[in-house]
């Protein structure tokens, strides 16, 4: 099993006996070759309410870790330890799409017909790294971003859904949005230092997501400090992340014909920073742990408090935003192994320009989460989400709630 995939299970299920060190191990020569990944499914019914509609969905679906196959190998050579990663996820529900952009599905479609109907797949995960303990470590491809990675990593409802129940998809939004904003996989070059005692740092430079011009990349950074000691243990973590978002006031962009020619712009571009810092603490003793993170930013995010703003490339009134958000987690294993959790979250985007109120999401979340084998969890959980956003045009904003209630299983290989 991938690294990411063995952190997210360690921190979600604590040190239950369910924990999943590795997948399953291949010896092939000079490598040594790990698949791994999981499976999971819920039932989940949400009711949703608000200024604009009332509604309720039941749904089968995958949660926040989408069903994946990761398959990755590693070697020693020449003083160094090599090794690559492959991880292909995907949902289990065959109407797998997004109603509100089709293009996204394999069928470009609403609907989809039953189990000719599409799923979608994403090859989130391709990369390889080199590196020793005494220098540190090298990865470059495609991988989960720096920033806002051990937020997510510590959510608990990676085990589960949490929000955006009875949305198609191949994946829920756990606490994404309402306590941090999405990590992402990003194509990246990053450096981890060696383990100075629990001490250390890892910086990357990344794809700039908000760009129309492929002119600038981003960066990102964080430094962790891990310790123990007797039964305690934990980890504290600072962050900080850095890149440029464009926008242009025509809605069509122009591309030359000449060879090696720039690309030319219809209309005027406009530049600004989007940039954010965080700081993340974990502790864990005698069965319970503690979480805490909180992040703050400005232009971190231009819509509805979930991904790193991306910004619209055809606008011509662009409004800068300061962000901010963060969560704070209980957990704890009861003595017939069964973890039981609470936390509480919020992103939010203040008031700027015309707009008359702030745009939050506030989310409620309970679960437990049971292992009836060392890989199989049973899964149950309550999650309410609050929503509240204005705009010039609505000032009067909108207020809306989504209920989900959840039942599943989740099996770690």
């Amino acid at each position: 099993m991938n690294k990411n995939i063995k952190l997210a299970v360690a921190g979600a299920i604590l040190a239950t006996a369910s924990v999943a060190q590795a997948g399953i191990i291949i010896p092939a020569g000079d490598w040594t070759v790990d698949i791994g990944g999981n499976v999971n499914t819920f039932y989940t019914n949400t009711r949703y309410s608000g200024t604009a509609s009332q509604v309720k969905t039941n749904t089968l679906q995958t949660g926040l870790l989408p069903t994946a196959l990761g398959i990755g190998a590693k070697t020693r050579q020449n003083d160094m330890d090599v090794a690559f990663q492959f991880s292909l996820f995907t949902g289990v529900n065959a109407n797998g799409n997004d109603t509100l952009n089709p293009s996204h599905s394999l069928g470009g479609a609403v609907t989809n017909n039953g189990g000719l109907g599409y799923n979608s797949l994403n090859i989130r995960q391709a990369y390889l790294t080199f590196g020793d303990k005494s220098w540190g470590t090298f990865k470059a491809g495609r991988d989960l971003g720096v920033f806002g990675s051990d937020a997510i990593l510590s959510d608990m409802t990676l085990l589960g859904v949490g929000s955006n129940g009875g949305a198609t998809g191949s994946s829920t939004l756990g606490r994404i949005g309402s306590g941090y904003i999405y990590a992402d996989w990003l194509a990246q070059i990053a450096y981890t230092t060696p383990n100075f005692n629990g001490l250390e740092a890892t910086a990357s430079v990344h794809e700039n997501l908000g760009s129309l011009d492929n002119n600038e990349l981003g960066f990102s950074g964080k430094a962790s400090y891990s310790f123990a000691a007797s039964d305690v243990n934990g980890k504290l973590w600072l962050e900080g992340t850095h890149h440029k978002i464009q926008t242009s006031n025509a809605a069509t962009l122009t591309y030359s014909t000449t060879a090696g020619a720039s690309l030319a712009y219809t209309g005027v571009k406009t530049e600004y920073d989007a940039e954010g810092v965080g700081i993340g603490a974990k502790l864990a003793a005698a069965g319970a742990e503690l979480v805490g993170y909180y992040y703050d930013g400005k232009n971190m995010d231009g819509g509805v408090g979930v991904a790193i703003n991306t910004a619209l490339t055809a606008t011509s009134g662009f409004t800068q935003h300061d962000n901010s958000g963060g969560y704070v987690q209980a957990t704890y294993v009861l003595p017939f192994k069964t973890k039981i959790g609470a936390s509480w979250g919020k992103n939010l985007i203040e008031k700027a320009g015309s707009e008359l109120r702030d745009a939050e999401r506030e989310a409620w979340i309970v679960g437990a989460y049971h292992p009836i084998t060392k890989h199989l969890n049973l899964v149950a959980e309550y999650n309410h989400l609050t929503t509240e956003s204005a705009t010039a045009t609505a000032a009067a904003g909108f207020e809306g709630k989504a209920k989900t209630m959840s039942l599943g299983a989740i099996l770690f290989f």
